[in-house]
């Protein structure tokens, strides 16, 4: 980046100067953070320019990905990782007596995503920037995100992440680039010479405004981009003759409705409007995405007669699957081709990953609202659901249930997963048990129409963000160990495997996970005034809260611990720090309860001075991607506990698994990959199968009754939860016990429960053999290669969209 320490001060202090006028005695830290990030970005921009000007002149092929969330995390540390310069910057701002470390926690995480689908997003795009490949981001570029979670009197408080206060100096505002979308109106269907038209009139323009940031890859000069929308008025300016005709207030709530599009992630959808915005903003940055995509391919290629030849479009779950009928839309409206040519390339150049069986993330949307705000599309998608139930009816004559349940529109629905698989050439699940359930089961009968486009690609996570950045001292020994060449190709971390019966080697693993626990616990300390021991079992989930996830069975096997501690303060057993973060969506009752109870008995254990300590259970509020890198290195079991057939996949298992966690899990998702490499004796299994769980549901379920009445365990907990045992108002926690017994316990808590106490017992007794645990955690860390975002990448790449790598030259 810089020739010497020298020119990196000169630099730094110029663009200091140039910035804000000051030297460095008078610049506050947010000064010196943005005058690096400054410094940093324009020495990137060089190569960004570059690699822009190569894929154009070799006309390569290149993938656009689109998707609702990137979960970037902070760019600062990781972008001088990848460009090498870390240290060189640290040891040049030290001498300037600026410390780098304090620069990087100025940087607020960017508010673009929840949980695991965004991150994979950016862990994607840090792959495909390290491995030279030609692909980018497209997605929004939301004001406040999801939220900031705050944790009042144990109940979640949902504040705006205000990520953007003081500007983002990673991103580039492109209005040159800015593109029209249209919402509501009417369309008028017309014949001009011998061929029919649409023209879409009475419509509500937006404004979408693209924001870049340069994606850098390992020790490459290839330089990507994630393209973010903002929404924009298309208007910008009320005059006077506007306010006397009283159109004022109209105006007022025309900008605030287009500002909404691009305000928070996730709206809230227990209410129409709520719903219809969701609507919006999934059409809004999928029609900005595709104009400007198409816009610069003719003006570099003319035709669109071979367009899925140069790009390919992948949409990341069902969010983006709007881009089906508008690829068709500006093909047959602004380009004049027919349906038939026109489908023929919007097929091959789209591409869907299937992220979720849950039946509310296979997104439908009511009719008479898609119909409303997305008229011309709406058009497309009955043309396409009526071409394709003919297709239907033609294989399967007279089989109209069968007709029924696959149409695209159906019982007043328009159904986004449906038009997912009939509208892309390539449908993958994102593990081998996901992707089987999803052919023979969830998708069945789609299966069986389109067999050669379903396949599979397992997950992965980078390791340069989740290992080199977030567990530098792990990252050290290993290089020191096998050499540093693991840091382009991952899967080399199997050269740790000759090591794990090396005392001394699992002596350091051993110290840098103390130290890593020291720094969480200070952390703790710091925030919540809470101690924890070292010597500790680290206990952890983290993960999005969900009723399928089973929080709620880590919570009653913790207070069934508490209850044997409380009859027997002496009771031997491994000190255990139970650690958990996770937010809950706004309107997600269960979920928020769950919180609440975890923060209740939080409240209860860490004051009862009987137990000795024994026990200690945390709740870190806010997780995010800065959070995540301090807890992966420091944790000594992974928690991945959820239902078997429901987790598509999980990527915080990977991670925890890099930094030598151990898994205790079901043998669900990417666990069973998990298992299958590092071998039964390196990871805690327990509970149903999926196949076991698909039988229950198949008939009719299990009865909870029966575990509860059997088991005097699980009984006890099960009424703890309203009898009183609790400090709360009321039955705060009714909601949880009805869903257990009541409801008949959806998701096999109880059923689990005894297996998974069994479980920990076992880890209990594991843990207590030093170099038995150590050597699991060396098992793991070697095997987790496997699981790089690289390897995933690679394989779509080469499977689904075609693209190779292009080497970038100097500029």
């Amino acid at each position: 980046m810089f020739k010497n320490k020298e020119e990196f001060k000169q630099a730094f202090l110029e663009k200091l100067h140039t910035l804000y006028g000051e030297c460095l005695d008078e610049a506050s830290d947010l000064d010196k953070y943005n005058a690096l990030g400054s410094m940093i970005r324009d020495h990137i921009a060089k190569y960004w320019t570059q690699t822009n000007k190569q894929y154009r002149k070799k006309e390569v092929k290149q993938v656009y990905y689109f998707s609702m969330e990137f979960l970037l995390g902070r760019l600062l540390g990781a972008n001088l990782i990848n460009l090498s310069a870390k240290k060189m910057c640290e040891e040049a701002l030290k001498e300037l007596g600026i410390d780098l470390n304090l620069l990087e926690n100025i940087e607020p995480d960017a508010g673009l995503g929840n949980g695991g689908l965004g991150r994979l997003a950016a862990c994607f795009l840090d792959s495909l920037a390290s491995l030279s490949l030609p692909g980018h981001g497209c997605g929004i570029r939301y004001k406040y995100g999801f939220f900031e979670q705050r944790i009042v009197d144990g109940y979640q408080v949902e504040l705006p992440d205000n990520w953007l206060r003081d500007g983002n100096v990673w991103e580039i505002r492109k209005a040159d680039n800015a593109v029209e979308v249209r919402f509501y109106g009417n369309v008028r269907v017309e014949e001009q010479d011998g061929r029919t038209v649409f023209i879409h009139e009475n419509y509500e323009p937006i404004i979408a405004v693209p924001y870049d940031t340069p994606i850098i890859g390992y020790e490459r000069n290839t330089v990507n981009t994630l393209r973010l929308w903002s929404a924009e008025p298309a208007i910008k300016d009320f005059d006077f003759s506007s306010f006397s005709r009283g159109d004022y207030v109209k105006a007022v709530e025309y900008r605030s409705a287009v500002e909404s599009i691009s305000q928070i992630l996730y709206p809230d959808e227990s209410h129409y409007k709520g719903r219809e915005l969701r609507l919006k903003q999934q059409y809004f940055f999928v029609s900005a995405g595709l104009q400007c995509i198409v816009r610069r391919y003719k003006k570099y290629h003319g035709s669109l007669k071979c367009f899925h030849k140069k790009i390919a479009i992948h949409v990341n779950d069902t969010h983006p699957v709007l881009a089906i009928p508008e690829l068709m839309r500006i093909l047959i409206d602004e380009e004049g081709m027919g349906w038939d040519e026109a489908w023929d390339i919007t097929v091959k150049t789209i591409s869907y990953t299937n992220h979720t069986i849950l039946t509310e993330a296979l997104e439908k949307w009511p009719v008479d609202m898609f119909r409303n705000l997305l008229p011309r599309i709406y058009m497309i998608v009955h043309e396409i659901n009526e071409r394709f139930c003919r297709e239907l009816w033609n294989k399967y004559p007279g089989d109209w249930d069968r007709i029924h349940k696959m149409a695209i529109i159906a019982d007043g629905q328009v159904k986004m997963a449906h038009l997912a698989i009939v509208g892309s050439h390539s449908i993958n699940g994102v593990s081998k048990i996901h992707t089987e359930i999803l052919k023979n089961q969830e998708m069945k009968n789609f299966y069986e129409v389109y067999p050669h486009k379903f396949n599979n690609k397992t997950n992965g996570v980078t390791h340069r963000r989740w290992l080199l950045k977030a567990n530098p001292a792990l990252a050290n020994l290993i290089s020191e160990t096998i050499g540093a060449n693991w840091i382009k190709y991952p899967i080399d971390l199997i050269s740790l495997e000759k090591y794990r019966n090396d005392t001394a080697f699992l002596d350091k693993l051993a110290q840098i996970k103390q130290r890593n626990k020291a720094q969480l616990a200070k952390y703790i300390k710091d925030k919540y005034n809470i101690s924890v021991d070292l010597h500790s079992i680290f206990d952890v989930q983290v993960k999005r809260m969900h009723a399928y996830k089973r929080q709620l069975l880590n919570v009653l096997h913790i207070m069934d611990l508490y209850n044997r501690l409380r009859e027997n303060p002496d009771l031997d057993i491994v000190p255990r720090t139970f650690i958990f973060g996770a937010k809950a969506s706004p309107s997600y009752v269960q979920a928020k309860t769950t919180i609440k109870l975890i923060n209740t008995l939080a409240s209860m254990i860490n004051n009862d001075k009987r137990i000795k300590d024994k026990i200690k259970v945390i709740f870190l509020e806010n997780y995010r991607v800065t959070l995540a890198e301090m807890i992966f290195p420091a944790a000594d079991l992974s928690e991945q506990i959820s239902t078997a057939g429901k987790e598509a996949s999980g990527t915080g298992n990977m991670k925890f698994m890099m930094n030598g966690a151990v898994t205790i899990g079901t043998m669900d998702g990417a666990n069973i990959e998990i298992c299958e490499v590092v071998g039964r004796d390196n990871i805690f299994i327990f509970g149903l199968t999926a196949e076991e769980v698909a039988n229950y549901y198949h008939n009719g379920g299990y009865c909870s009754w029966d575990v509860y009445a059997k088991d005097s365990r699980v009984k006890t907990v099960v009424d703890q939860l309203v009898n009183g045992f609790f400090p709360v108002a009321g039955e705060e926690f009714r909601v949880l016990y009805d869903d257990l017994t009541h409801n008949n316990d959806p998701f096999f808590v109880l059923k689990d429960f005894a297996s998974y106490a069994d479980t920990q017992l076992e880890v209990d007794k594991t843990f207590r053999d030093k170099y038995k645990w150590q050597k699991m955690s060396l098992v793991n860390i070697a095997h987790s290669g496997k699981f790089s975002s690289d390897r995933t990448i690679t394989e779509y790449a080469t499977q689904i969209w075609n693209i190779k790598p292009e080497i970038i030259t100097n500029p």
